[in-house]
């Protein structure tokens, strides 16, 4: 069975493809639809705020991190019990690696799954020029399907109907609603992008959005536009069976909290397929870590924010600290690299003690973004593999390394020209931390190595290959 779908695509970043998104999914929501969100592009943000709207996981598809067969196979497991999909894109529906082609792009990803396209736009100060930027964006690729519009900020039904008779008189694409300027739907943003929807505190939020959506768009109309989609291609994916093939069950502490939190489902239920147990931690809250851990895996988020409650938490430190030089496998990425280092410097300059693993301060910078696709290689054989293993992620931060010792790196980064950028992964006997999220789905032999590791280093701890839960 097909699953209708449809993207939610922008004219340009900052329209508001998120707010009409977020509306879309809590007013189907509340109609008691089964509505699976997806989100283009490597973002870990809007994919939060996507679940409490929709209370479902939401999943991230990505032309070039990914690819064609591995976002059609996501697709397919994600909306197996699914009434449609709503997928958001990102940036402008062109943008994407190149300015020549759609690679990465929102109509890249549109053309791989075979949804069609409803357009947001910021109606908020035109009126006949939005029938010219309807009528440019439904031809520019005739292999896409723009098949509607929504607006955003418009302060009136009448702006509105301006604006709708302006677009239906000069194209062929469906106007299907508004949405008016909310000061009280707003999420607050920072500097890596809006705030996580864990710092919402209730649903107020999304019930404010559902009601939005159900008095000015038509949601049938949105529902009949993802019936428009044409057929998929079957993917012949490399993205494994997720039933358990791990002949002994290890227990992997995964951070999970305020600070850490930017984690793809597939890189969890990969580990998963390898025979691991998950088990939440709080770096913030905690004490110890969790009982008879054979891997930390310590993700993304926002260590820079916490710092004082992080280093507050020796407890915690030590306990990390020990448990990497007892010859434990642990992995960290980005936030999980922060915290591992000996301090963080945050945006005002104060200094927060962190684990002290490796011999560097990471250091915020207000103008100065990292920021790409990269392709990481193995360059020395490490937990994530030997020598030569690549898979695909990206990198976005604000921070850098200030060395006052020796570092090791086991990767070697090229970004989505194929050019080199670089060195990452800080290694320590069973321990790399990189400045890289990878998706563990580009390659599977990541996650597996991982797991691997993690039995020997807790056999070599314990004279047991794992816990047998």
């Amino acid at each position: 069975m097909t699953c209708p779908r449809l993207v939610i695509a922008g004219t340009a970043s900052n329209v508001g493809k998120t707010t009409v998104t977020l509306a879309i999914l809590a007013a189907l929501r509340k109609q008691g639809r089964r509505v699976q969100p997806f989100k283009v592009g490597p973002d870990f943000i809007d994919p939060s705020h996507h679940r409490a709207a929709a209370g479902r996981t939401s999943r991230n598809l990505d032309g070039w991190m990914l690819g064609a067969d591995l976002n059609r196979a996501i697709f397919s497991r994600a909306t197996a019990d699914a009434d449609l999909a709503i997928i958001e894109g990102v940036m402008g529906l062109f943008d994407g690696s190149s300015p020549v082609n759609d690679i990465g792009s929102t109509a890249e990803l549109a053309k791989q799954v075979g949804a069609p396209v409803l357009l947001v736009i910021d109606g908020s100060a035109m009126a006949r020029s939005a029938a010219a930027m309807v009528s440019g964006y439904a031809r520019f690729d005739p292999a896409l399907n723009v098949a509607g519009v929504v607006f955003n900020r418009v302060g009136s039904e009448g702006h509105y109907r301006l604006l709708k008779a302006a677009v239906e008189q000069e194209t062929n694409v469906a106007v299907v609603g508004y949405l008016r300027p909310d000061a009280a739907v707003t999420i607050g943003d920072r500097h890596l992008g809006l705030v996580m929807a864990m710092e919402q505190g209730t649903g107020a939020l999304y019930d404010r959005l559902a009601k939005a959506a159900a008095d000015t768009i038509d949601l049938d109309q949105v529902e009949s536009l993802a019936g428009l989609c044409g057929g998929m291609e079957d993917a012949t994916s490399p993205f494994p069976s997720l039933q358990k093939r791990g002949k002994m069950g290890v227990r992997i502490g995964i951070a999970q909290d305020q600070a850490f939190c930017f984690y793809y489902p597939e890189n969890l239920e990969l580990l998963e397929a390898e025979g691991a147990e998950l088990v939440p931690f709080s770096p913030i809250r905690d004490q110890s870590l969790p009982d008879d851990v054979a891997m930390v895996y310590l993700g993304g988020g926002y260590p820079e924010l916490h710092g004082a409650a992080l280093a507050a938490n020796g407890a915690m430190r030590q306990a990390i600290r020990q448990f990497a030089e007892r010859g434990g496998t642990l992995y960290a990425e980005c936030g999980g690299l922060m915290y591992l280092t000996d301090g963080i410097r945050d945006f005002d300059g104060m200094r927060y003690e962190m684990v002290g693993l490796f011999p560097a301060d990471a250091v915020m910078q207000r103008r100065h973004m990292t920021l790409g696709y990269r392709a990481a290689t193995v360059a020395a054989p490490c937990i994530l593999g030997g020598a030569g293993v690549t898979a695909r992620g990206h990198e976005f931060h604000y921070s850098r390394l200030e060395p006052h010792g020796p570092l090791t790196y086991a990767l070697t980064l090229a970004d989505a020209k194929g050019e080199t950028t670089g060195s990452d992964g800080l290694v320590r006997d069973r321990v790399v931390a990189q400045y890289t999220h990878l998706h563990f789905a580009s390659n599977p032999h990541v996650p597996e190595a991982l797991v691997a590791s993690a039995r020997l280093s807790h056999r070599a701890q314990t004279g047991r290959g794992g816990t047998g839960r």
